[in-house]
C-alpha cells in the first residue's frame, strides 16, 4: 500500500514582485512512505502549473464575442456585469466597445459609446492612451460626431499618425473638407494611408477631379501608394471616365506587387467597363489567376451597360459553370442586358428564377430593370403595374425609365398619371419634373408644362445645369449650356458654329422646346 503525502509551494507568478500562492498555480510533490509489506520504497514526483487566467481577458473575450456578431446591446450587457463583479477594464476592452459602436452607428451606439467615454476619462485612457484615444476618435466621427471627435483629438496626451489619420477620415467623412485639408496640412509625416483617407474622401463626395489632383501631389512628394489607394484612384478615373489615366494606372499596377490583387483587378475591370473599353476589361477578366464573385459581376454588368447582351448573359452562365452563386448584382447585370437587347421573355424568365430557385431578396433596383425591361420595349401599362405593385417606394431612376418610355412613345395620358404618382411619392430630385416637363412642350402642351413648373417652385426644386465634359491629355474640360469661361472660347464657339453649319445644310432643325420650357427660370 502507497500513502501519497501532497505539498503545496507558492510559485511566483510572471511579474510579480514576490512569490504568491494561487490555487491555479501551485507545484505539487507526492511521496510515498514505506509500506510494511513493501521491500522497496518508492517516490513519485509531479509537476504541474496550470494556466493563470486573468478575469480582464476572459470578460474581454466575451465582449469581443458579443461584438464581432453585432450584438451591441449584449456586449453593453457583458460589461455592465464586468463592472458589478468588480473588475476593470483594460485598454483592449475600451477598443472593443468603441469600434463596435463604430461599426453600428446609431442613437443607442452614440449614447453607449458616449458613457464608455466617460468610464475611459474617469480611468484616464482618453488621454493617456493613444489606442483608446484614436478609438473614440473613429467612433465619434462615424456617428456622424466629428466635433466631439476633434474635442478628444486636441485633449489627447499623445498622437501618432494613427491618430492624425483617423481624424482626417473622420472629416472626410462627413463632407468637412477644409478642415479635413487643416489637418491633413498640420500631419507631421505623411504616410499612404493620410493621402488615402484624403484622395478616398474626396471619390466618395464626388469630388473626382480633386482627388486625382491629389494623387498627383501624392506622386510628386515620393509616397508610394499601396492598392486601397489604387482601387480609390481607379474608381475616381471610372467616375470621370478619365481613360488616359486609368491607362498610366493600369501599367503603373504592372509594376508593382499588387498586379495580381483580385481587388485592382475588379476595379480596372469597372473602369475600362464604364469608359467603353470592354474589350480591355475582357483582358484584365481573362488574365486573372484567381476570380471572386465581384469579378464576374464586374464583367457581367460592363457587357450589360455596353449593350452586349449576348456576351453578359454567356459570362452569367460560365459564372454558374464554374460554382458562381449569383447574387442580386448578377442579376442586376443579367436583367439589364436584357433590357438593352429587348429580350423581354429572357428577361422575365430571369427575373422568376431570382424570386423562386435562388430565392434572393428583390431589391429596388431589380424592380427597376424590370420597368425598364417592359418600358424600353413599349409595354407601359405592365411598366406601370410593376411601378404601383412594387413593395418600396420608386426612386427617380425608375421613374425615370418610365418617363422617358412615355416620351419615346408620345403617351401624355401615361406620363399624367406618372406625374400624379410622382406627387404622391414627393420623389426628390429635378430631372424627372424636367422630363414630364419636356414631354408637355414636346405636344405642344405648354399649360401643362408651366404646370410642372410651378410644382416645382412650389417645393423647392431647381433645375440643375446639365453639362458635357471632354478629357484632353488627361485633363477634364467641363461645359454648360450658354457657358463662356473657357479660356478655349472663342475656338470652341467658332468650332460649334461650323458644325451647326454643316448640320443645317444636312436638312437638321434644331428642337427649342426645352429652352422655351424653362427661359424664365
Amino acid at each position: 500500500m502507497i500513502l501519497l503525502a501532497c505539498t503545496a509551494t507558492p510559485t511566483k507568478l510572471p511579474n510579480s514582485p514576490s512569490p504568491i500562492s494561487s490555487p491555479n498555480q501551485t507545484r505539487f510533490t507526492f511521496s510515498s512512505y514505506p509500506n510494511s509489506n513493501s521491500n522497496t520504497n518508492q517516490s513519485l514526483s509531479l509537476g504541474h502549473a496550470a494556466k493563470y487566467t486573468d478575469p480582464i481577458v476572459t470578460w474581454t473575450s466575451s465582449i469581443a464575442h458579443h461584438c464581432k456578431s453585432g450584438h451591441l446591446v449584449k456586449a453593453a450587457a457583458e460589461f455592465v456585469r464586468m463592472r458589478e463583479a468588480d473588475v476593470e477594464p483594460n485598454y483592449i476592452t475600451f477598443i472593443t466597445l468603441l469600434s463596435a459602436c463604430a461599426h453600428y452607428p446609431s442613437r443607442a451606439s452614440i449614447s453607449f459609446g458616449t458613457t464608455i467615454h466617460a468610464y475611459a476619462c474617469k480611468l484616464g485612457f482618453h488621454v493617456n492612451d493613444v489606442m483608446v484615444g484614436t478609438a473614440l476618435i473613429d467612433m465619434y466621427a462615424k456617428c456622424a460626431r466629428v466635433d466631439s471627435a476633434r474635442l478628444v483629438f486636441d485633449h489627447m496626451g499623445a498622437r501618432n499618425l494613427v491618430s492624425w489619420n483617423t481624424m482626417v477620415d473622420g472629416y472626410m467623412r462627413n463632407g468637412r473638407i477644409e478642415d479635413a485639408l487643416q489637418v491633413f496640412d498640420g500631419l507631421p509625416l505623411k504616410n499612404a494611408i493620410s493621402w488615402t483617407a484624403l484622395i478616398g474622401g474626396f471619390v466618395k463626395k464626388d469630388y473626382h477631379e480633386e482627388a486625382l489632383e491629389c494623387f498627383r501631389e501624392m506622386q510628386l512628394t515620393g509616397v508610394e501608394p499601396d492598392y486601397v489607394t489604387v482601387i480609390t484612384v481607379i474608381a475616381a478615373c471610372a467616375n470621370l471616365g478619365t481613360l488616359s489615366l486609368g491607362l498610366w494606372v493600369h501599367r503603373f499596377v504592372m509594376t508593382q506587387g499588387f498586379r495580381n490583387n483580385v481587388r485592382v483587378s475588379n476595379s480596372l475591370i469597372d473602369m475600362y467597363s464604364r469608359c467603353g473599353c470592354i474589350e480591355l476589361a475582357r483582358q484584365v477578366f481573362d488574365g486573372m489567376r484567381h476570380r471572386t464573385l465581384v469579378s464576374w459581376n464586374s464583367i457581367i454588368v460592363g457587357f450589360a451597360v455596353n449593350g452586349l447582351a449576348d456576351e453578359a448573359l454567356n459570362y452569367f452562365n460560365s459564372m454558374q459553370k464554374e460554382g458562381f452563386e449569383p447574387d442580386g448584382v448578377s442579376y442586376t447585370g443579367a436583367l439589364t442586358a436584357c433590357s438593352h437587347a429587348g429580350l423581354v421573355d429572357e428577361g422575365l424568365r430571369i427575373f422568376e428564377n431570382m424570386k423562386r430557385v435562388s430565392r434572393i431578396a428583390l431589391r429596388i433596383e431589380h424592380y427597376g430593370c424590370l420597368v425598364d425591361l417592359y418600358s424600353r420595349a413599349g409595354r407601359l401599362e405592365e411598366a406601370l403595374d410593376v411601378l404601383k405593385n412594387m413593395p418600396m417606394k420608386p426612386n427617380q431612376v425608375v421613374m425615370g425609365s418610365l418617363l422617358a418610355a412615355c416620351r419615346t412613345q408620345g403617351d401624355i395620358e401615361l406620363a399624367e398619371n406618372v406625374m400624379i404618382y410622382l406627387i404622391d411619392l414627393a420623389t426628390g430630385g429635378d430631372s424627372n419634373y424636367v422630363l414630364l416637363s419636356n414631354i408637355y412642350a414636346a405636344a405642344g402642351k405648354w399649360d401643362g408644362a408651366n404646370k410642372v413648373r410651378r410644382r416645382m417652385k412650389e417645393r423647392g426644386i431647381q433645375k440643375k445645369p446639365g453639362f458635357s465634359s471632354i478629357e484632353i491629355d488627361s485633363n477634364i474640360h467641363k461645359f454648360v449650356a450658354g457657358d463662356k469661361s473657357h479660356d478655349d472660347n472663342d475656338h470652341i464657339y467658332a468650332a460649334l458654329e461650323l458644325l451647326s453649319f454643316e448640320l443645317q445644310l444636312c436638312g437638321y432643325v434644331p428642337d427649342f422646346y426645352e429652352k422655351e420650357s424653362y427661359e424664365d427660370d
